[in-house]
Parts: C-alpha cells; sequence; structure tokens
C-alpha cells in the first residue's frame, strides 16, 4: 500500500469513526427527550444512578481518557466533575459515594448539556487532526461504554417511574405484537466435545471477552426459546416461592428477606406489569422478564432443567443472526415470539439470559493497562454472567462473545430465562 493510499484509509477511518461518534452521542440525548427536567434527578436505589449523572459520566470517560491524555494543555470543564462523576476508578481518585448521586442537584441539567456539548466540540477537534491505532480503540472503547450508559438509562429510568404511585410512562409504545397459543418448548443439541470460546479477530470487543481459549462441553441440550410470562406464573401458582425446595440457599434467604412473591414490575394480582410505557396487561406468550439469577435457577429446578452455561450459549449462539429485539426496534420491552421453526429462537435481545456461570477470568486473561484494567476485571468475584442482550440494548454492541455481569439478587435489568438440560 502506497502512503498516500495508507493516508487516505486513515482518513476514511476517522471520518467514519467521526460519524458513528456524533450519532451514538445524540442518540443519549435523544433517548431522554420525553423526560421532565424532574426525572433527571431522581435516584430511585443504589444499583441505580440518575439519569443526569449517566450524561455527565459518560462524557467525563471521553474527557478523563482521551481528551486530558491527547491534547496539551487540555483545560477541563470544571475541576470538581472528576470527583462527581467518575464512577469507580480508584487510580483516578475518590468518588462521590454511588448510593448518594441523587442528591446532587447540582450541577443543573443544563450545565451537564452544557458540560457535553464542550466535550462533544473537543473530541471533533482531536477527530479532525486523524486518529492512530490506540486513539481509534480508546474512542471506540467509550462509544460502547456510551452504549452501556444508554441501556442503563433505560433501565434506572424505569425503575424510577415505577416507583411513583402515578406509574408514568417514559414514552408512548407502539403495541407490541402478540402471538396465539405457543408450542411447547423443544431443545436443540449441542454435541460434547472441546470447543473455542470467546473473541477473535480484530472487531472491538472488550477485555473481559479474551483471550480465545478451549473449553470442554459435555452432550447436552438448549431451549429453542425463552421461557414465557405464563410458563413462569405455572411456577408462582405452583408455590415456587413459598417452598424452599428449588431454591438456592442464598437465593431462599433473598426471597425471605425481601418477602419476594413475583417477579419485579409484575402487579400483586399477577395481572399487569410496569414497563416504559406504563402499566400493561401481562402478554402471556412474551418473555418473562426481571427476575433475579436466584428466581431464575429456581424456576428452572422446578422446569427439571437448569440454566446453560456462558460456553453452552456461546456455541449455540453461534448458530443464529445477530437479530432480535433490540433497542433499534423501539418496542422497549420483550415480545411473544411469533411463529417457531427448527432451530434457536430469542437468542439476541428481548432479555439478557442468565447463565450458570460464574465472572471470571478467561485463562490467560489480561485487563487492560492502567486505569481502564478497572473497568472489567476487578468485578470478577460473587457475579454471574448474563449473554444476549436485551429489547434495551443497541443492535450494534451485542454479539456471541459479550459478557455482561450482575449479582445474583439483582434484577432491575431486563433479564430472563432459557432452559438447558444434560443428556447423558
Amino acid at each position: 500500500m502506497s502512503m498516500q493510499s495508507a493516508q487516505a484509509e486513515r482518513s476514511l477511518d476517522a471520518d467514519l469513526l467521526t460519524q458513528r461518534y456524533r450519532k451514538l452521542r445524540a442518540r443519549s440525548l435523544a433517548l431522554c427527550s420525553t423526560l421532565e427536567r424532574e426525572d433527571f434527578v431522581v435516584q430511585s436505589m443504589p444499583d441505580a444512578s440518575p439519569i443526569k449523572w449517566h450524561l455527565a459520566h459518560t462524557a467525563w470517560f471521553f474527557e478523563h481518557f482521551i481528551l486530558s491524555r491527547y491534547i496539551d494543555d487540555y483545560r477541563v470543564f470544571h475541576q470538581r466533575y472528576n470527583y462527581l462523576f467518575n464512577s469507580y476508578y480508584q487510580t483516578v481518585g475518590e468518588m462521590h459515594p454511588r448510593p448518594e448521586r441523587g442528591l446532587l442537584s447540582r450541577p443543573t441539567v443544563t450545565e451537564i448539556q452544557d458540560y457535553r456539548a464542550y466535550v462533544d466540540r473537543q473530541m471533533s477537534e482531536l477527530l479532525e487532526m486523524g486518529t492512530d491505532d490506540e486513539l481509534s480503540f480508546l474512542i471506540e472503547l467509550g462509544l460502547n461504554h456510551e452504549q452501556q450508559h444508554q441501556e442503563l438509562l433505560l433501565t434506572d429510568i424505569k425503575h424510577v417511574l415505577s416507583c411513583n404511585p402515578l406509574k408514568p410512562a417514559f414514552r408512548q409504545l407502539e403495541d407490541a405484537p402478540i402471538a396465539g397459543t405457543l408450542p411447547e418448548t423443544s431443545f436443540v443439541e449441542i454435541a460434547g466435545g472441546i470447543y473455542a470460546i470467546g473473541a477473535t479477530g480484530s472487531s472491538f470487543c472488550f477485555d473481559n471477552e479474551t483471550p480465545n481459549h478451549d473449553e470442554v462441553l459435555i452432550d447436552c441440550v438448549i431451549a429453542n426459546r425463552l421461557v414465557t410470562n405464563r410458563e413462569y406464573r405455572q411456577f408462582v401458582d405452583d408455590g415456587g416461592y413459598k417452598t424452599s425446595g428449588p431454591w438456592l440457599s442464598d437465593g431462599w434467604a433473598w426471597v425471605t428477606e425481601n418477602a419476594i412473591e413475583r417477579p419485579l414490575y409484575w402487579s400483586e394480582d399477577l395481572s399487569t406489569e410496569f414497563t416504559l410505557g406504563g402499566s400493561r396487561a401481562i402478554d402471556p406468550n412474551a418473555p418473562v422478564c426481571h427476575v433475579s439469577f436466584y428466581e431464575a435457577d429456581a424456576f428452572a429446578r422446578w422446569a427439571g432443567a437448569r440454566l446453560p452455561t456462558e460456553a453452552e450459549w456461546e456455541v449455540a449462539a453461534r448458530r443464529v443472526r445477530r437479530t432480535g429485539n433490540l433497542m433499534d426496534d423501539g418496542l422497549f420491552h420483550p415480545v411473544s415470539l411469533q411463529r417457531v421453526g427448527d432451530g434457536l429462537h430469542q437468542i439476541f435481545g428481548d432479555v439478557w439470559e442468565w447463565t450458570s456461570s460464574a465472572y471470571r477470568p478467561y485463562p490467560g486473561f489480561t485487563p487492560l493497562a492502567e486505569s481502564l484494567g478497572e473497568y472489567n476485571g476487578k468485578f470478577m468475584c460473587n457475579q454471574m454472567v448474563a449473554r444476549g442482550g436485551s429489547c434495551v440494548t443497541p443492535g450494534d454492541h451485542i454479539r456471541a462473545t459479550y459478557r455482561n455481569f450482575f449479582y445474583p439478587h439483582q434484577r432491575w435489568q431486563f433479564f430472563g430465562i432459557r432452559l438447558a438440560k444434560d443428556t447423558r
């Protein structure tokens, strides 16, 4: 390749990255377009963050990890924002306590919008100067980080609005398609053997998806579709929350200590659920969602099955196209499967699927250098892996190797269930 060709290719790459940057940053603000100013400030629980904090933190990520590093004499927008909007990077410095983010009436929403605009101007100027491989990776990391917070923005505001007795809608959503009666679940075989697991190639991935390595699977089967509300209702009606039989010890302690009786957002009479479009009748054929790992595991045991391992899930996911009910569809809620044919369905989108795998490093895992090494690696303890994305995951953000991770009691994300069984 000639020097001129190489320069032209770098210029094209920089142009595409600039377009992607502008598109994704604008999407974050567009997602907030139906909110009132008061909605931006509320923190409904420690696991969630105020909407304005998400908007500020994602700007801070670009400012701290890119602008301050690549622009000589860069002037930060505000000296105290490093304290307010650092999330968990201990090597960066002290941070405002996470459970107290809802106490930050200042800076105002307008000031945070100004902060985002300031960072975007600086990033545009930086991109105009061209990029190298390292800078391109950091920008792509920042954009994928932004997409993670777009999803969190939606799940967090859903929790906020659900706590309001008025049950306001985030926005008016299209009526989801409703299918007729679904056939019983069938199972797809996964042959035992040695499989390469994890990311390969030059496409972007997070460090926790690497390195690609071999894992041994035994013969098993995995369900062709997700567990539905109707099926989960049978578990509830059968006293699933009343007896310790199917529960892990920690799960049963969580149920009894917190008086858990049904999935998050289901009404007490089990007829309606709160959605981003307000309260709606529960579609019996839609995937059950907002269940914890404990609930998913208990249901699987009650059903005479188990949850798939993340390696089994990944092997299965390679068989299907990366399509499904994702953020781009605008439904913002799981929908019933419209037809059931051979093969696997609903692998991507609708709900994050709990696996039975603890979140751990792959053999030979190496975290990113310096402070960015805190992004994933330090959380590899006491959490469980979820796969596949949900109805509020951006479509170009998810892939078969993507590993999400949460504590087993958490359920404010769109979590659901796919069953698996051993066959020998």
